[in-house]
């Protein structure tokens, strides 16, 4: 069956959080290199990037971490072309992962080109739980084996869009996407701007 949608996780995928994770650190009082030390922890436990805090002894973060958005200058640079790429090809396109209502704001503000723009916290529901992939098919629109989901965390993203039924696109870049091991049965690719040729292979 024909591919007809491409939905992109947000968070190392489209935008590099290095900045986000020093900003987070410098209002925590914290060196970056302490932070990162603890996502380390959570990726190799397989937990949520919140335990962090419980790894560096201290209490989640309120109000502010939730107003923390990115900016258009924390998009990589293989992020715009890929989704204009994508589109021209007669692909729906959405932007949906874990995020906050603020950083949804973001991606609706920073006019990304895509025809659907959400969050798991409009829908409700956080990857990896099964419901999320649910909504996904249906922003989508189409069947699910007719819709890539692409992102970085195989525990997050591959597994369960393969789970769901869709084609799943591991994308090798930030620390989850560097320390997790790309399943057999998904896509594989370094950059985003490898995606518009490994997606028309499927096609």
């Amino acid at each position: 069956m024909a591919l007809k949608a491409v939905f992109f996780d947000v968070g190392e995928t489209l935008v590099d959080e290095e900045r986000w994770w020093r900003v987070l650190a410098e209002r925590s009082a914290l060196q970056p290199h302490v932070v990162w030390a603890a996502l380390g922890v959570t990726i190799e436990r397989g937990e949520e990037h919140d335990e962090l805090w419980s790894h560096l002894g201290i209490d989640r973060p309120t109000g502010w971490w939730d107003d923390l958005a990115y900016e258009l200058e924390d998009l990589y640079a293989d992020a715009i072309p890929c989704l204009e790429a994508v589109r021209s090809r007669g692909l729906r396109v959405g932007v949906i992962g874990n995020q906050t209502k603020a950083l949804e704001r973001w991606a609706r503000e920073s006019a990304l080109p895509a025809d659907v723009i959400s969050s798991s916290a409009s829908l409700g529901v956080r990857k990896p739980d099964p419901r999320f992939f649910e909504r996904v098919v249906e922003l989508a629109e189409c069947a699910p084996e007719e819709i890539a989901y692409v992102g970085d965390r195989v525990d997050n993203d591959v597994l369960p869009a393969l789970a769901a039924g869709l084609v799943a696109v591991h994308l090798r870049r930030g620390p989850w996407g560097r320390l997790q091991k790309s399943p057999v049965s998904a896509l594989s690719i370094d950059s985003l701007d490898e995606l518009p040729d490994a997606l028309a292979s499927l096609r």
